[in-house]
């Protein structure tokens, strides 16, 4: 069997998050929902994406396909059902297609989706759990480093734990190999710890459970965790920071609050940067919808900072509630920034936004790639150059 984990039509409401990744590449408790799905199945997922992105995240069809919406989050429920598809069956709830099994996929993939979709039984007797907004990664990351926890644990054995470390509560901790981590206080009341390998937490830190700590990743000294967080590969935290989710390679490494929040992959948070989670009058927030573009009602309370990939901001930059950066920005300026800040925008505070020239993207991509002994490929330049393209075209992109 095949798995092809698929965009839909719904796409670009996770947008800026998902510029640069399809919609199963982000981020959602320990583990991405592709790599969830891979894990579930067996499986090597291919992907069915926007044209540009489809060279790094390539599409193949087989005899024997198993469709899956890279936006649904795998619960028991639906792993079940899922495993249970026969050929030619499919799951839809309302308007959206969940899954389907089918074979070899002949012409446009969408024409098939919409085939599928006609067809479909619809889910009645359980919710899907359907990434729908950029703010859905850290409001259900709860659940999801939970589920994750014990799909990567079930039956395996922690590598020890130092006695310099102090743990409290019912919830258990993970290290896997090569953690570093001294003369730190974990809090497992409330979710489980998971470390991944090769990374570190630095003396002084205290963590709340649920949280999660990517490969590579390092906790700063002295941080302040309240869970659920979760931070992807290679990303350095510290200061103070409360239910927020980092994609990957980014860092917030010095003191500063970063609350309700998702930041994406390549960015940086200059010291002292902190965001606003909650407005002054107590409302719910409303944030930046690019494909209604205008601001919409989140339904939350708390609500603090959606960050794309490749987006930096300097020391002391103040973020207001409820802000959206796009891609490839470079914030900085006295006072509360914009609650939109546009893709590849230059500037801030009391002072209006200039244009990020493209070729100084590329230039500081290569330079932060090469940080990390990685490669900035002509894949990713052109990928780069067609969300310049298209953001130039497009107001409030």
């Amino acid at each position: 069997m095949n798995l092809i984990l698929f965009d839909d039509h719904r796409v670009d409401d996770l947008l800026p998050l998902t510029f640069y990744r399809p919609a199963a590449m982000l981020l959602t408790g320990i583990l991405t929902t592709a790599r969830r799905w891979e894990i579930l199945t067996g499986l090597q997922a291919k992907y069915s994406t926007r044209a540009y992105l489809q060279p790094k995240f390539p599409f193949q069809s087989k005899d024997d396909n198993l469709l899956i919406n890279g936006r649904l989050v795998a619960n028991e429920a639906m792993v079940s059902r899922i495993n249970h598809l026969a050929p030619g069956e499919a799951l839809r709830t309302h308007e959206t297609l969940l899954a389907a099994r089918t074979t070899a996929v002949v012409g446009a993939i969408n024409d098939l989706l919409t085939e599928q979709m006609e067809k479909a039984t619809e889910i009645s007797d359980e919710i899907p759990i359907l990434i729908q907004n950029p703010w859905d990664l850290f409001t259900g990351n709860d659940k999801s480093i939970a589920f994750d926890f014990n799909l990567l644990t079930k039956g395996r054995k922690s590598h020890p734990i130092s006695k310099t470390n102090t743990v409290i509560g019912p919830h258990p901790v993970f290290l896997e190999k090569g953690v570093k981590m001294e003369c730190a206080i974990l809090n497992t009341f409330n979710g489980p710890v998971y470390l991944a390998e090769n990374s570190e937490v630095m003396e002084g830190t205290v963590i709340r459970g649920p949280f999660a700590l990517g490969e590579g990743s390092v906790v700063k000294m002295l941080a302040k965790i309240y869970g659920p967080v979760t931070t992807g590969p290679y990303c350095k935290i510290g200061g103070e920071i409360n239910n927020s989710v980092f994609l990957g390679y980014s860092n917030k490494a010095h003191d500063g609050f970063l609350g309700q929040a998702v930041i994406g992959e390549w960015c940086n948070l200059g010291a002292d940067t902190n965001n606003s989670n909650l407005k002054n009058t107590y409302e719910t927030v409303k944030m930046w919808s690019y494909t209604q573009q205008r601001f919409v009602k989140t339904g939350l309370r708390f609500c603090g900072l959606i960050m794309g990939d490749h987006s930096k901001c300097g020391i002391n930059t103040m973020f207001n509630t409820g802000t959206v950066v796009g891609v490839n920005c470079n914030v900085f300026g006295a006072g509360y920034q914009r609650n939109l800040i546009p893709s590849f925008s230059w500037g801030g505070g009391h002072h209006p936004f200039s244009h990020f020239n493209l070729e100084k993207s590329f230039i500081v991509a290569d330079t932060v790639f090469k940080r990390r002994n990685l490669l900035f490929s002509e894949t990713d330049k052109s990928i780069m150059n067609a969300i310049y393209l298209w953001c130039k075209e497009k107001a409030n992109y």
